[in-house]
């Protein structure tokens, strides 16, 4: 039976490096962030309270149509980031800042859950967890010309917000992976443990594990 698994993150924190290792070892699709000119880009970088509204909802329209695409596709599919991160994350985001004034923000939110109700949600969302000294350093490691303005304020601020969309996320099944410790490059081992995760998950398998103190606590009740 296909399955549809969608992993997200902060920036830097590996979502790329994820998808391709676990579709390496599981023989599954990767899908990527899709390659599309925003014609609102300029305009946005130049007066962000003007366009932020314009250029969300093209960026919510083709994610809208890439997650229908990987709903419809035929095989195993893994996806480098999710729509809800789009709206949920850097969406509210540019809102907080002001850049997208209240009444947009509102249709753009009716728009976004209107469409997500229709939509089939992936069978699981695997969230990775950094801290900002961590996205830091690989943002910095990877050497990405554009990335190098990015600030510490503006990570811990989108992780506020990954950790809270994630807290009320129901439509499907999360696995959390602490990322800090993880480096499923440099040790093969780190990717078996996410991948004999991802298949317990999906099987429908877990194990409780409590601690010694827990058992015996619930004893004397």
């Amino acid at each position: 039976m296909k399955k549809f698994v969608a992993v997200a993150g902060n920036i830097g924190v590996g979502k790329s490096t994820l998808v391709e290792g676990l579709c390496k070892q599981l023989h599954w699709e990767p899908f990527y962030e899709p390659v599309t000119e925003n014609p609102y880009l300029a305009d946005f970088y130049s007066d962000m309270a003007a366009w932020s509204f314009h250029s969300q909802v093209f960026f919510l329209t083709h994610r809208l149509r890439a997650h229908h695409q990987i709903a419809q596709h035929p095989s195993s599919v893994i996806q480098d980031r999710s729509v809800y991160e789009d709206a949920e994350i850097f969406a509210q985001n540019l809102y907080l800042q002001g850049h997208i004034h209240e009444r947009d923000y509102q249709t753009y939110k009716e728009l976004y859950e209107t469409v997500i109700e229709v939509l089939p949600p992936p069978e699981l969302v695997i969230y990775l967890r950094a801290s900002v000294d961590t996205l830091m350093e690989r943002i910095s490691r990877r050497g990405r010309e554009y990335e190098r303005s990015i600030s510490r304020d503006y990570l811990g601020s989108l992780n506020l917000l990954y950790e809270n969309w994630i807290a009320r996320f129901t439509l499907c099944p999360v696995l959390t992976v602490p990322a800090d410790d993880l480096d499923y490059v440099a040790h093969p081992g780190h990717l078996r443990l996410i991948v004999a995760k991802v298949n317990d998950k999906l099987t429908g398998k877990d194990e409780v594990i409590f601690a010694p103190e827990e058992v015996a606590s619930a004893a004397t009740d």
